[in-house]
């Protein structure tokens, strides 16, 4: 019983220590298909997030981009309202197949079901969607989506950030941060919330 119970806690070790000591690629998944639409989620810092989705449309990747928006109000100014005209400065031809979707709540797997709701008023309805967000967040962004949304094929982008996020993740403390809060949440997802 000891040996089962020392090789339990052995592995529980190894498994966590390749976890943390690998250089941080096992956040990121970045495999966008050609898809009906794609969906830029929501977040701080999410300009270039928008401007990677930006480029897949005129790429030719989706036929109709929804840029999430949380509702709420900034400085006096909705941020759905600041959204609708970022997007009618800066999509020019593409402004037709560009939409905001307004989300509330800062969670992914409470922006899943209304993302839901804007893809549902697409015509025709879309059968596969790229979700565009931040290299780290892509590979729960993806199983949170799948799993909440399974009617969709799923693939994602990942936008690069470096603000807030890079490989290897130790070389600095910002990058460190997001790792640690993105892999406890990615942990969380796998173990708790997926089954919910």
């Amino acid at each position: 019983m000891k040996r089962l119970f020392a090789a339990v806690v052995l592995t529980v070790v190894l498994c966590v220590l390749v976890w943390l000591l690998q250089p941080g690629r096992q956040l990121i998944v970045n495999n966008p298909r050609k898809s009906d639409a794609i969906v830029v989620l929501a977040g701080s810092e999410a300009d270039s997030r928008y401007w990677h989705g930006m480029q897949l449309l005129r790429s030719g990747y989706g036929q109709h981009l929804f840029l999430d928006a949380v509702t709420g109000v900034d400085f006096g100014h909705s941020l759905t309202d600041l959204a609708r005209d970022f997007v009618a400065r800066t999509a020019g031809a593409n402004a037709p197949q560009v939409s905001v979707c307004p989300v509330e709540g800062d969670s992914t797997k409470d922006e899943a079901p209304q993302v839901g709701a804007c893809l549902q008023r697409l015509q025709p309805a879309p059968r596969s969607v790229i979700l565009v967000t931040d290299d780290y967040h892509t590979h729960r962004a993806l199983a949170i989506f799948r799993n909440r949304l399974p009617q969709y094929r799923w693939t994602v982008a990942a936008a690069n950030n470096p603000a807030r996020f890079g490989t290897p993740w130790w070389k600095h403390r910002e990058w460190a941060k997001t790792y640690l809060t993105e892999s406890e949440k990615l942990l969380w997802w796998d173990l708790f919330d997926r089954w919910r």
